[in-house]
């Protein structure tokens, strides 16, 4: 009795195994298709009455292995590499360079939803002083 007890114990545990997670296949170059600050709408890609129009510059380019190239609302760019947090919640740039004010050159953004290779959307986890001290929120598109 105490062993088909152990049985059934064991088999529970072995599928309450956490189930992995694969990577998002992001490895393109994005670029805005509409931009958000603190909630509002501040870029629609071919809007001529946005008013933010330097999204039209902004590009996210992950096709070189972990090397990322980041152009944001400025057109700066800026060169570090990239990652995916390991639940694919989450994309890291780090050792951005030049460092971007006030972040010792990393960026983190928050995927609001699940990553597919026609949509990307991103949430900055900490606000931009870039933006007046918002905090942004992306739909990305292939270029």
């Amino acid at each position: 009795m105490k062993t088909n007890i152990c049985i059934v114990l064991v088999a529970f545990l072995a599928a309450c195994q956490p189930k992995k997670v694969e990577p998002a296949d992001i490895n393109i170059v994005w670029k805005a298709k509409s931009v958000r600050q603190n909630g509002v709408l501040v870029y629609t890609e071919g809007n001529p009455a946005s008013t933010q129009p330097g999204y039209a510059r902004f590009r996210l380019d992950l096709t070189a292995g972990d090397q990322v190239i980041f152009r944001d609302v400025d057109g700066r760019k800026l060169v570090g590499t990239w990652s995916l947090s390991t639940d694919n919640n989450r994309l890291i740039l780090e050792n951005l360079s030049p460092p971007p004010s006030e972040s010792s050159g990393n960026i983190e953004f928050y995927l609001t939803a699940p990553p597919t290779r026609e949509n990307l959307m991103l949430k900055r986890t900490n606000e931009s002083r870039k933006t007046g001290n918002s905090i942004n929120e992306y739909e990305l598109v292939p270029e």
